[in-house]
């Protein structure tokens, strides 16, 4: 049986080695501090059991904490610069390594697609206008391409 990308990761205790890595270089970076300005305590926490969700974990964020809606209200009116996007990206990966993530190609290439994917969804939604399709769950991405349907 394959292991999903969340078990190829490591599961939890790997997303939140990430996420308390990224937050950290977040708030000392001149591009990404100002949208994280106000970011509560619990945010690190919250985008891994998110990030953990979208690579085939447990349901956690959709099931106890709002799910694609929140990501989107998250994202909302605070338009996001392509620039942005990108160091958010860059960021995120040099994190990933920071963080232990495994490095063999085929985890990469299915964990970069995610972040191009979801960090150019969160930008687009970002804009002022935006009037993105809303749904409870997230989208789930798996080895080399997103879930049927993605968008």
């Amino acid at each position: 049986m394959v292991p999903t990308v969340y078990e190829w990761a490591g599961g939890a205790a790997a997303f939140e080695r990430l996420t308390e890595v990224f937050y950290a270089k977040v708030v000392e970076d001149d591009l990404l501090a100002p949208l994280f300005r106000y970011m509560k305590a619990e945010h690190p926490h919250d985008v891994a059991v998110m990030l953990g969700e979208v690579f085939g974990g447990p349901r956690t964020y959709t099931e106890e904490h709002g799910g694609h809606r929140r990501l989107l209200n998250k994202h909302r009116g605070r338009d996001i610069q392509p620039e942005q996007r990108a160091r958010w990206v860059e960021l995120m990966l040099s994190s990933a390594d920071e963080a232990g993530f495994p490095a063999d190609p085929e985890f990469r290439a299915a964990f970069v697609g995610y972040l191009e994917f979801g960090s150019r969804r969160a930008m687009a939604n970002s804009k002022p206008g935006a009037t993105p399709k809303e749904r409870d769950s997230l989208k789930q991405w798996g080895w080399g391409q997103a879930a049927p349907g993605a968008e």
